[in-house]
């Protein structure tokens, strides 16, 4: 007789230290209340997270895998042997929606070869969040990750990337380390064309949540602190 499968539950957390009900709908504290098998980015940071969610939860039924840039690709299949089992299984990123620029993204596509159901919950995405609040173009936009460290090939980036927004009216998103965005914030302004409008989404959904769209000429007159702060930044020409 065989066994019903699992499902794979992509489960959001929070973007930074806020209360996780307080951005999370009733359906992610459900699902947590259910499932005790997971695979997440970081075990301290997921068993924290679930602690909060479910304070009531014992720590000690869970089953967590681990999932990261430096996961073997050989690791990942057995990781859904849960769902196989019968059992639900729960993906956790750090922070935000996993899957989106996540490594839990690799067993999404291994639950769809072995026909395991996929169920994506709702929660904060700091880069639909950063687009929703930016005023650009929210139907055709491309997210870019990281860009390059060295300044020529930076500069090199940015130009393509403000070409491709003026050519295509498309958004472009990136991200930095955090103790590296006063520096990104400062190569937009010398790099792009005065009118280029930049938006810088900063500590989104906390208390402390700073979200400014402006040309990158008035951006030389603005004074804030982007250090060691989650930020996204878009440009569009």
């Amino acid at each position: 007789m065989s066994v019903q499968k699992g499902n794979l539950y992509l489960i959001p957390c929070p973007l930074g230290d806020v209360a996780p009900m307080a951005v999370l709908p009733i359906s992610v504290k459900n699902a947590v209340e259910k499932i005790d098998h997971y695979i997440v980015e970081h075990e301290k940071n997921a068993r924290r997270f679930i602690k909060s969610v479910v304070p009531e939860k014992q720590q000690s039924a869970l089953k967590i895998q681990e999932i990261n840039k430096f996961t073997n690709e050989t690791e990942i299949p057995p990781m859904l042997d849960s769902c196989l089992e019968g059992f639900d299984v729960g993906i956790i990123s750090d922070a935000g929606c996993p899957g989106i620029a996540d490594p839990g993204a690799r067993a999404v596509q291994y639950a769809h070869e072995k026909g395991i159901r996929v169920v994506p919950l709702v929660g904060p995405s700091s880069i639909l969040l950063a687009m929703m609040a930016s005023g650009f173009n929210g139907q055709n936009f491309t997210f870019n990750g990281y860009l390059p460290i060295e300044k020529s090939e930076r500069k090199t980036e940015l130009k393509r990337l403000e070409k491709l927004s003026k050519d295509f009216d498309q958004s472009q998103l990136f991200i930095e380390t955090p103790y590296r965005n006063n520096q990104m914030l400062q190569s937009l302004t010398e790099n792009l064309h005065p009118q280029t409008r930049i938006c810088v989404a900063c500590d989104i959904t906390l208390p402390s949540e700073y979200i400014k769209t402006a040309s990158a000429e008035l951006w030389k007159k603005i004074k804030v602190d982007l250090h060691k702060r989650p930020t996204l930044f878009i440009i569009q020409g």
